[in-house]
């Protein structure tokens, strides 16, 4: 095998001259039944609601039993800034639980689930690659259990509640030019950015400008992520703040009533996703907000029972190390009470090179100057790590075309920077190509039990939290509030809501508000120019630079490469 088979997003496998792609290696796997997967989990038939026959819900009976259960040890995953190049967070924590299994630990993966938008556009599914995916891969990616739909659903409920209540007489006096509750749709389509609704006449409503965003960056989403059970997503979803009425109050769902049937939508959704690895090893696969709007991570819930069924439990974060993992720390480990106890933060030669300076197009040459340049980004990751006092791992994702200088050279630089570094193989060579990595997160899970701390404190003004997290996290020297921004935080404050946890909206490819700014810049401030309060999730998002909500297509989309033969067999899908 070899890893010079790498074309595009394919991630393909050569062997005997065939190239086989994450699909066909997902096809040519025979899945264990999904009852199988539960008894190493300790979990009963009466514990999951099957999905056919290699994917179920877990039944809150069942999570309820487990809660006096001791919790195992938490790793979380995260990574550099990330690039074209590709690092492989997903690829590495299915990687590193089939490590684990292969040196007899009871280990169990906690993942987030794709977004169809990303699936048929340019950046792919999360399941996984190459012989360290979760399967059925292309349920997973599609349709899976119908959460994604529900989200859907739920949030356009929501929509239409709204413009009925006002139609019907708007008893709540709304304002409708401050309207903040927008719609959304599982799937890039940039064309629904900026619409016109109600338009047809007095029976269709009142005209105005709306919005579309992709599903996963809706409040529902957060909501089923930070939400404990049925219970309280319902009671977070009479919270939610949709805009504000004629006198400048705010509007919450509970006063249009429909938090109920909001939460009906959601009643299998909010259940945890079990599935398996290639390597049969369990995984659940639940929930997943884009970290770049939202917080980035699978849910509570699925976390939390992880920690119940496994001695040790691998999850992720989005994007790398300033957002999904900051996010994961101060947003998630604060609502859920958990807090990792190592962390392991991916990275690549290729994607170092580019923070060094390299073309996407050169990085196939050996450059070990670039990678020399490029641990700056790699550096910084660490040091934002190592300020929650977490054990740290590096991970090399490694690619066939990684010299062994290059390696030699990281390899260098992690050591007398004081991190331990591994080499991952797990793309290439599954579970045998992570047992390294995974004896080196048992070395330093034992005796690891961190005391939580957060870049912020919760009095903190909402200007001093996100001031710290762009000078502690980012490098940056401070913030920039515009006008706008200025109003709102006024407004928030007025109503007694800008006392939560921040989510920073920015772009995933530097460490600034300006995606060209690579490897670790200094000197820059970060422009907040719209904020927004999630109340039901619990956090303001803090919105920087041109980060889009709605992706669009790209010129070739992902798409036109996938096709289904008559006996429903899958191409094309990675």
């Amino acid at each position: 095998m070899s890893y010079s088979c790498y074309i595009g997003l394919m991630w393909p496998l050569c062997r005997g001259g065939f190239m086989l792609s994450d699909i066909e290696i997902a096809q040519q796997n025979k899945m264990e039944k999904i009852q199988v997967i539960a008894d190493k989990c300790g979990l009963t038939p009466d514990d999951i609601e099957q999905y056919g026959h290699y994917k179920a819900k877990i039944s809150f009976d069942a999570i309820r039993r487990l809660e006096s259960k001791p919790d195992g040890k938490l790793v979380l995953v995260t990574a550099i800034t990330p690039t074209p190049a590709g690092e492989g967070k997903s690829t590495t924590s299915i990687g590193l639980v089939q490590g684990l299994q292969k040196i007899g630990k009871n280990a169990i993966a906690t993942l987030r689930e794709p977004s169809l938008g990303p699936v048929f556009g340019i950046k792919g599914g999360a399941a996984g690659g190459g012989y360290a995916q979760v399967v059925p891969m292309d349920d997973i990616n599609l349709h899976f259990t119908g959460d994604m739909h529900a989200i859907t659903s739920a949030n356009n409920l929501l929509s239409a509640m709204i413009d009925n209540h006002i139609h019907q007489g708007n008893e709540l006096q709304i304002d409708l030019r401050q309207l903040s509750w927008t719609r959304v749709l599982d799937m890039n389509d940039r064309a629904l950015r900026n619409v016109t609704v109600a338009l047809g006449g007095k029976v269709c409503g009142f005209p105005r400008e709306d919005h579309f965003m992709i599903t996963v960056a809706s409040e529902i989403m957060a909501i089923l992520c930070l939400a404990k059970d049925l219970e309280d997503l319902k009671e977070r979803f009479g919270r939610i703040v949709i805009g504000c009425n004629l006198a400048g109050e705010p509007v919450y769902v509970h006063q249009l009533g429909c938090q109920g049937a909001m939460a009906l939508l959601m009643k299998d959704a909010i259940k945890p996703n079990l599935v398996q690895t290639l390597e049969h090893t369990p995984a659940i696969v639940h929930g997943g907000p884009f970290a770049n709007i939202a917080h980035g991570c699978n849910s509570i819930v699925a976390t939390k029972l992880g920690l119940k069924l496994g001695d040790i439990v691998v999850t992720e974060a989005g994007f790398g190390a300033d957002l999904g993992a900051e996010k994961f720390l101060d947003i998630k480990c604060r609502y859920g009470d958990i807090f990792p106890d190592t962390i392991v933060i991916v990275a690549t030669l290729r994607a170092l090179k580019m923070h060094g300076g390299v073309p996407k197009q050169e990085l196939n040459t050996e450059n070990v100057e670039a990678v020399t340049k490029g641990f700056s980004n790699l550096q910084k990751a660490i040091e934002n790590m190592r300020y929650f006092n977490v054990p740290v791992l590096v991970a090399i994702n490694k690619f066939a075309t990684d010299t062994d200088a290059e390696i030699a050279e990281l390899t260098r630089l992690c050591n007398e920077f004081g991190v331990p570094v591994e080499l991952n193989e797990c793309w290439e060579k599954g579970g045998e190509g992570g047992i390294d990595m995974a004896k080196k997160v048992v070395e330093l899970l034992e005796g690891s039990k961190p005391t939580p701390k957060f870049v912020y404190a919760l009095e903190d003004s909402l200007e001093e939290k996100v001031n710290k997290i762009v000078k502690t996290i980012y490098g940056g020297d401070g913030v920039i509030f515009t006008d706008k921004a200025k109003k709102q935080i006024k407004q928030l404050a007025d109503w007694g809501l800008d006392r939560l946890p921040v989510c920073m909206a920015k772009t995933q490819y530097s460490l600034s508000d300006n995606p060209a700014l690579l490897g670790a810049p200094k000197g820059f401030t970060i422009t907040v120019s719209d904020i927004r309060v999630a109340n039901g999730a619990g956090f303001i998002v803090c919105r920087t630079g041109d980060v889009m909500v709605m992706p669009g297509l790209p010129k070739r989309p992902a798409a036109l490469n996938m096709d289904i033969e008559a006996d429903g067999t899958i191409k094309g899908l990675f």
